[in-house]
Order: C-alpha cells, then structure tokens, then sequence
C-alpha cells in the first residue's frame, strides 16, 4: 500500500472500551488498574502481530495521566510496534477519552511498553520493522535510543540515589500532625487464575500492575483518608515470569508525602506452595498519588513519620526520586520554542540529559520535507523550515572508515583545526565514555563587537544495528562554573550534530545538522540565499582534515 491517506502500520491494534460502572472507582472514574489492563491487551496484540508468537511484558516506561475519564466515556487505545531488536520489541501506546454526547476528545497518556517474544522450541529472532511515514521514522531512530536508557535503568537510578543531596526536614516538620507511615502499609495475596493468565499459562503483565495499582490507592487512602488521584508510574519492569497456581503477594506503603503529592511504593513476590520459604521477586513501582478537590485542584496532604532504618532510607529516597522525575519531566518535555535554550546539567540526570540530546538529533534527522537548496562542489546544502525554525544540514562523501571519521569528529578540541568559526574549544568535563561538556569560544558574528562562546553537551553514539548512523549530538547546557562573563556574548545551540553512514568500504557520507537560534538566523539564511560561501568551504575543509588525518586513529577503531 502507497504511502498517504491509505496507509496504516501493519503492526497496529485498535480497542474501544465504553466505560461501565464495573470499572470504575469510588468516584465514578475508570479505574487506573483496569485502565493499565486494556493498555497491556492492546500493546500485546500488537506486538504478537509483529512476532508471530506469543509475546510477554518485560517493562513499562514511565507513565503520567493527564486526565481521569468518567462512566459512559470511551477509552481509545492505539499501538503499534515502533521498532524490533533481537528478541524484543518495543510497543508505542496512545490514550484517548471521547465524550460520545459532545464528540469532545482528550489525551489521556501515552505509554511505551517494551515486550519479548517467547517460543518454547525455539529461540526468536524478530523481523525487523520498516518505518514508512516520518512519524514511524522518527519512533523508530529514537527507540534504539530509549532502550539504551532502559538497559541501564537500574544501575543509574542507584547511582542517581546515592549521589542525590536531599536536605532532611524531618526534624523541621509538626510531628504532633504526622501520620506514621506504619499505619499506610497495606499487604493482599491474590491466587492466579486462568482468566489472569495468556494461553502458556504466565500471568498477564496488565492484570499485575492492576493489582499493585490496587494495593497503592488502598495505602494512600490511609494517609489521607479521602480517595486519591494516580498521577504518575515509574517504570514497571518485571524481574520474572508468574504462573497459574502462583501466590502473589503485594506489599505497599507510603514511602513520604510532600505538599501536594506522595509517592507509594509496591512490591509484588511469588510463590507456589504454602510450605516454601523463598518467594521470588516479580515486580516493584513507585507511583505518585495526590487527593483533588472540588475544585480539581491538589489538595495539601498530612506529614508521614518513617519508621527508623528502612523507612527513613525509603522516605530519603522518595524525596530523590521526586527531585529526579521533576528534572528528568523537564528534560524531556522542554519545548524548543521556550527559552533559555540551554538546560541546566546536573549530573543526577546525566542519562536523560544525553538522551534528549541524542533524541532530539535523531528527530531532526527524521524529518521527511527536507528541500535542496544548492549543491556546490559535491557538498548538498539542505533546507527545513518548520514552526518558526530554520534548519540546515550539509552533505558530502568522504573517502574514509566510517568509524575514523567518526572518532575524528568525536573530540571537539580538535574542530578549531578546520572550523574557523571555533576559535578555541576546552574540555571542561569528561562525563562518560559517550559524553563529554566542552567550552566553545567562536569570533564575534556579523559586526558584534563581542565574541561568542558556547558550553556544549557532545554525545556521541555507535550504530544499534546495521545501516544506522554514526551519531555525534551536540546541545548547549548551563553549568554554575562556566557562567556567562563580560567578554563574551553567551550563545546557544538547541540542536545540532554530526551522522556518519557506510556508503561502502573507506567511503561515508558525512552529514551536519543545525537548527539556527535567532542569534546567528541572519548568518545562515545568508549563507543560504548563496549571499556567502562560509558553508561550503567550512564543510570542504572539514573533509581535508579527514582525509589528512585517517591514519592517525587507526589503532583506536578496534575499540569501536
């Protein structure tokens, strides 16, 4: 089928469900817990679309819900695969509430769930999928970036944790209107059924985060003796599979109530007979309640006293985790058209800060209407003009390892070497392997009288598989230590960066991205009007550093 008005992902699934007084709450609303379970169906449909076999939930990422959807409402639910790895895939789901009596609709969430196809005999390797339209082009660069986050998940929440400084009010708070957190805890057992379970016989992801959702709201009602409002879930991610015939037992507790919100955490284990000691551990989640009232706006909420030991360590640690999805809600949401372009670095969010940098790059690679604008010397010069931005992207072929060009480019103090327009450039710090913050010093643009200079976040990435590019993002952060001084004018770059693709052997095609900023507009559209050729003899001279400098690395590609 043709690309336009026709098409449709093979991989996508549809469900409608009329909301009926059996699945709502106490208010009247559908029920978060039945909500997740629709979510799970859907998103397993499509997988198994894709896969050709039975497939399981491995995890959920982050979800936040805008809107509640009350009895007589429908709930829309569309998923569809938006990329396959070896073994696993992950599912992009879209919520949405329709009045049927004013034809009104609202965004309820979007989700994205990641799942594992399972065969007994055999061992699975998944077809890749084809991306058609700009929006599958754009989720399917993306994913391979969100499963780098999800692969490292864990680790970086600890790390987050243990290096985050949260100042304990403990001893600051009326404790005579402190609800011990003791009194929130909650624990329930439930046996699974077959009506819990798929086809082999392993329980339903969607009917386990029911249940915890269940257990979460029943411990946040103790602290705050009303019926409280599910906002936010951190990511679910299961540890492992859970059968027809296995106990499950939930556990929940208010880990520390803020002003307006507190978090609960959950935990699920199984086990099979009465008799046995060891119980396995299926799942864990935090999830962020707040109480609405008449008016629908957050209600302030009572203080919990932790219990000593864990429970201080829990209520420290939610603190942090609030701190942290505060942030990382930030990062990943900021709009391009809002200022300050730069986004402050703050090492507790380093992954997502990376992440939106790489993302955003691999976005604008994506994009469909991108027009040629000139062509000089080999060099394609393109054009995209959308929402208010003007973006360029140069092109040329090089005859050089697509790995070379892509460690020679990686270190930005060896760019002022053929970019006249970077006149020093320092590291100022070596994140991680991947990321590095540099101090770009450029002259003055277009009769400023002050030279530019730039703190930028580069991250650079390895193909995910073949055929994929070579990526090098750059985007500017705020550091406290490199704040803006007299001598320079602060410049910004919201987006910007490098992709290397194989066009065979020792041959690449090397491409730079730029979204302008309104400081340097006047610079590029002059460049693009054909008014100057600072473009063309930039790029030139970036592909005679290339060729000049291909031996240099040659032992380091093994590493690559």
């Amino acid at each position: 089928m043709a690309d336009g008005e026709g098409y449709r992902n093979p991989t996508e699934v549809q469900m409608s469900q009329l909301v009926l007084p059996c699945h709502t709450n106490q208010r009247g609303e559908l029920s978060v817990g039945q909500l997740l379970k629709w979510i799970d169906a859907t998103a397993c449909l499509s997988a198994e679309r894709h896969a050709g076999c039975p497939c399981v939930t491995a995890s959920m990422d982050d979800i936040y819900f805008e809107h509640t959807i009350s009895v007589g409402q429908v709930v829309n639910i569309k998923a569809k695969v938006n990329r396959a790895f070896n073994s696993s895939m992950e599912v992009g789901i879209q919520v949405v509430s329709e009045d049927l009596c004013s034809e009104k609709q609202w965004c309820v969430c979007k989700a994205l769930a990641t799942f594992v196809a399972h065969r007994e005999l055999s061992k699975v390797k998944l077809k890749p999928t084809v991306p058609r339209t700009e929006e599958e082009k754009t989720e399917h660069s993306v994913a391979a970036e969100r499963r780098r986050m999800r692969l490292v998940y864990a680790d970086t929440i600890k790390d987050l944790l243990a290096n985050c400084v949260i100042q304990d009010d403990l001893e600051s708070r009326d404790c005579s209107h402190m609800v011990p957190a003791e009194k929130t805890r909650v624990e329930s057992v439930e046996l699974v059924l077959p009506p819990h379970a798929n086809h082999q016989g392993n329980t339903f992801g969607g009917q386990i985060m029911a249940w915890m959702e269940n257990v979460a709201t029943i411990a946040a009602s103790r602290l705050c003796r009303a019926h409280p409002t599910l906002k936010t879930i951190e990511m679910f991610h299961f540890r492992g599979p859970s059968q027809v015939g296995d106990r499950l037992v939930l556990k929940a507790i208010v880990n520390n109530a803020f002003k307006h919100s507190m978090e609960v955490g959950v935990c699920v284990e199984a086990y099979r007979q009465e008799a046995e000691t060891h119980r396995r551990h299926i799942n864990s989640a935090f999830m962020t309640f707040v109480v609405l009232g008449a008016d629908d706006q957050p209600q302030m909420l009572p203080w919990i006293r932790p219990q000593p030991g864990d429970g201080e360590r829990r209520y420290r640690e939610a603190s942090a985790r609030k701190k942290i999805r505060l942030d990382r809600k930030y990062i990943v949401s900021c709009k391009q058209a809002e200022m300050p372009l730069s986004v402050p670095w703050d090492p507790s969010n380093q992954v997502y800060l990376s992440y939106n940098n790489v993302s955003s790059l691999k976005m604008l690679v994506a994009k469909d209407n991108w027009v040629l604008s000139s062509e000089s010397n080999q060099v394609r010069l393109y054009t995209l003009e959308e929402d208010k931005f003007l973006s360029f992207h140069m092109e040329m072929l090089v005859h050089v390892d697509t790995a070379q060009a892509f460690l020679l480019l990686s270190d930005l103090r060896r760019r002022p070497e053929w970019d006249k327009h970077c006149r020093s450039v320092e590291l100022v710090q070596q994140v991680d392997e991947d990321d590095a913050i540099y101090h770009v010093i450029s002259p003055a643009l277009g009769g400023d009288p002050k030279p530019q200079d730039f703190i930028i976040l580069a991250s650079r990435r390895k193909p995910c598989d073949t055929g994929e590019p070579y990526v090098i993002a750059l985007r500017s952060v705020t550091l406290p230590t490199h704040r803006e001084t007299p001598e320079y004018r602060r410049g910004e770059t919201v987006c910007s960066g490098f992709c290397f693709w194989r066009e065979g052997d020792q041959l690449t095609k090397v491409s730079y991205y730029n979204q302008a900023t309104p400081g340097v507009l006047k610079y590029v559209t002059t460049n693009v009007t054909g008014l100057s050729s600072e473009f063309y003899t930039t790029f030139k001279a970036c592909e005679h550093f290339l060729l000049d400098n291909r031996n240099d690395l040659a032992p380091s590609l093994q590493t690559l």
